[in-house]
């Protein structure tokens, strides 16, 4: 179990400065990314993005701390990262954005989800040992 929290723990660190960079500096970020120059009212939907990212990030803190009681929050993150590495490799392979662009963001999402997948089992089995100790 300790290293699905430690591996949630990251997680939620990394939805923390992604949130931040969305809301405080979302176009800085945006160019720091590779990615073409938006307009200025384009941080206006970036800043809804960004409170997601932090409230995710806040969440993976909690969900750490009791990974079998909040299985749907951890199977919820293995979704986002599951789709953002969709995203990406759909706008990669259609010629949208490079790969030199997207690759650290899918290697990411590809190295959260297999971190929370290989461990969630670990929560899983927590609460059926729990019942198994202490029969109802």
């Amino acid at each position: 179990m300790r290293a699905l929290r430690i591996s949630l723990t990251i997680i939620g660190i990394s939805q923390l400065v992604l949130g931040a960079l969305y809301l405080f500096a979302p176009r800085f970020f945006i160019s720091l990314q590779g990615l073409a120059e938006v307009p200025a009212d384009t941080a206006y939907p970036l800043a809804m993005l960004a409170a997601r990212f932090l409230v995710y990030g806040v969440g993976m803190f909690v969900i750490a701390r009791n990974p079998a009681k909040n299985m749907f929050w951890l199977n919820g993150m293995i979704a986002i990262q599951v789709i953002d590495l969709g995203a990406g490799l759909f706008y990669t392979f259609t010629g949208i954005v490079p790969l030199a662009v997207s690759g650290m963001a899918m290697l990411n999402a590809t190295v959260f989800t297999v971190l929370m997948l290989a461990f969630r089992g670990q929560a899983e089995q927590k609460p059926a040992q729990n019942l198994s100790q202490n029969p109802a």
